[in-house]
């Protein structure tokens, strides 16, 4: 069953999953945090867990409850897309990045192959604001958009086996920054000593879909200041 610009599907016995008929974007990141807390501030504790993609947001009930049918009478009501945001709520986020050959293994064939110096490079990546569209991948990680067309790049053919813990990457149209040391073939160009994950903090990640990331470049010094291992 669908009302435009929803659509709506069964995510397992306790799920539903609802869709947005529009490419991944700000506006699209907006409204789903603006849908997700709409559900939550009329059916409360009632909603177990939400989980924000790039175009949907999946609202998941506790062992149960009879939520699907409410669920989509109220999906059939909700107006709130007539006039939806551009800009998603959410927390600024800076985090500082040791751009430079040693911590980026990929910078200087990446600034070459855009026809770029490194120091370019970087004024590219660090001028802008990113948006946090999705979590995935490992916990903690974050896929953020935009980088500047000229930083657009694919992923390697072979992934790196061990990707070192706070590498920053670029893949396709998207940056991110690992969590921890795991494989990945996002083409790596500094390195974050900022933790983005902790099991003891409340949200465990440090950045979550709707927040806007800016980063901030520093030196090698200031990286080993700020906890990061070489």
């Amino acid at each position: 069953m669908s009302i435009d610009p929803i659509t709506w599907d069964m995510a397992g016995e306790r799920g539903l999953r609802i869709s947005l008929a529009r490419a991944p974007s700000a506006s699209t990141t907006a409204a789903l945090v603006a849908l997700k807390d709409a559900l939550i501030a009329d059916f409360g504790s009632a909603i177990e867990d939400t989980v924000l993609a790039y175009q949907s947001l999946t609202v998941f009930w506790p062992t149960g409850a009879a939520l699907r049918e409410p669920l989509k009478h109220w999906l059939s009501t909700y107006d709130g897309f007539e006039a939806p945001s551009s800009t998603p709520g959410g927390n600024i986020i800076h985090l500082p990045v040791w751009y430079a050959i040693e911590s980026g293994p990929d910078i200087e064939s990446l600034a070459r192959r855009n026809s770029l110096t490194i120091a370019e490079l970087i004024e590219l990546h660090a001028g802008r604001p990113y948006r946090a569209y999705a979590n995935g991948f490992a916990p903690g990680f974050c896929y953020l958009g935009e980088v500047d067309e000229r930083l657009a790049c694919p992923r390697h053919a072979t992934p790196r086996q061990a990707v070192a813990t706070g590498s920053v990457g670029i893949a396709d149209t998207q940056t991110a920054v690992y969590p921890r040391t795991s494989p990945g073939g996002w083409q790596l160009i500094g390195r974050c000593p900022i933790p983005l994950f902790d099991l003891n903090t409340e949200p465990p990640t440090r950045i979550n879909v709707g927040d806007t990331v800016i980063f901030d470049a520093i030196d090698r010094e200031r990286f080993i200041e700020l906890g990061g291992c070489i």
